[in-house]
């Protein structure tokens, strides 16, 4: 089977592989499209510890073409999209079974879309700060995969008001499209002198920047409010919170790993992955495909994620049809 693979030099090649086969509690797809994700970014910098050569990608949609030892067999010839630990850029991978989740009827391309921001998003709003009606929510990165489906999510969560945080106008423009009240760019956000940024408070923050971005976000907490920090895009440079000031005020800062969820209590993520995938299945929610590549330009799809010259969802297209 053909297949990217990330070699022991930091270079993608497109190379001939063997068929994995599926083993017990695993399910082998036949890939249409892959979902093109942050954690492809990371594990290209070396912070995720694979063993090179690694086939990258951590969602898949496509079709089971085998299922291993306590599998139900009637998902054979399924459409499915998964995710993933790895290997979803190849004609074949193999992904967990309580990870895969029924795709019939959903568009390949949407399905592959969907991966890992969609159920974070869904968690984010859902499990992590339970977004409650007519709740002020503030999410950063508002132009991303994730960003763009937390904002649908609150909004269908009855949020009053929903904020963005953007790099630039451009990006404002684009997150508009997803049902924002108020776009504004990091240097308004960080400005303390921006009177509408500095005095409007937030009963829930999105926060997957870090760093000083995580402080000033403290600051605009409503008593009782919730800052949920799923990432570390400025850095893992640690961050000082004051517990007492945190009592004092009611505030909470919540944490959301998904990948550490996989592994420790995958059917909590598996649950919302099926409702946030009915939830896009529906039309009630969209992630947005703004980018498609051809499996020999991974590595100017990741360049461009990584410069921050995407929005929405890239995805990768593997082959899209299937016989």
């Amino acid at each position: 089977m053909k297949a990217v693979v990330l070699d022991t030099d930091d270079r993608f090649r497109l190379t001939e592989l063997d068929r994995p086969l599926p083993g017990p509690g695993q399910v082998a797809i036949a890939v249409q499209y892959a979902g093109i994700q942050w954690g492809d970014v990371l594990v290209r910098r070396g912070h995720f510890p694979v063993q090179r050569p690694f086939v990258p990608g951590f969602e898949a949609a496509g079709r089971v073409v085998g299922v291993g030892q306590g599998v139900d067999e009637a998902l054979l010839g399924r459409t499915v999209t998964a995710l993933t630990g790895g290997g979803a850029f190849a004609d074949v991978v193999i992904a967990s079974a309580a990870l895969v989740f029924d795709a019939e009827g959903l568009d390949p391309r949407t399905a592959a879309a969907f991966g890992w921001a969609t159920a974070t998003a869904y968690d984010l709003v859902h499990t992590v700060t339970r977004v409650r009606s007519g709740e002020r929510v503030l999410v950063h990165a508002a132009a991303g995969g994730v960003g763009t489906m937390a904002a649908q999510y609150a909004r269908a969560a009855g949020a009053g008001r929903i904020v963005g945080v953007v790099g630039d106008a451009e990006r404002a423009a684009y997150a508009a499209r997803f049902g924002y009240d108020r776009l504004i760019t990091r240097a308004e956000f960080a400005d303390a002198g921006d009177a509408q940024a500095g005095e409007e408070s937030f009963d829930v923050v999105l926060d997957p920047v870090g760093g000083p971005t995580r402080l000033t976000s403290l600051l605009r907490l409503a008593p009782h409010g919730r800052l949920a920090m799923y990432g570390a895009l400025a850095g893992s440079a640690p961050v000082a919170l004051d517990s007492d000031e945190l009592l004092m005020r009611g505030r909470s800062v919540l944490s959301y790993n998904s990948d550490l969820l996989s592994r420790t209590h995958p059917e909590r993520l598996a649950d919302s992955a099926r409702q946030a995938l009915r939830a896009v299945a529906q039309g009630h929610v969209r992630p947005d495909i703004t980018a498609e590549y051809e499996m020999a330009d991974l590595d100017e799809a990741l360049r461009r994620l990584a410069e921050g010259k995407t929005y929405g969802k890239s995805i990768l297209r593997v082959a899209p049809q299937l016989t």
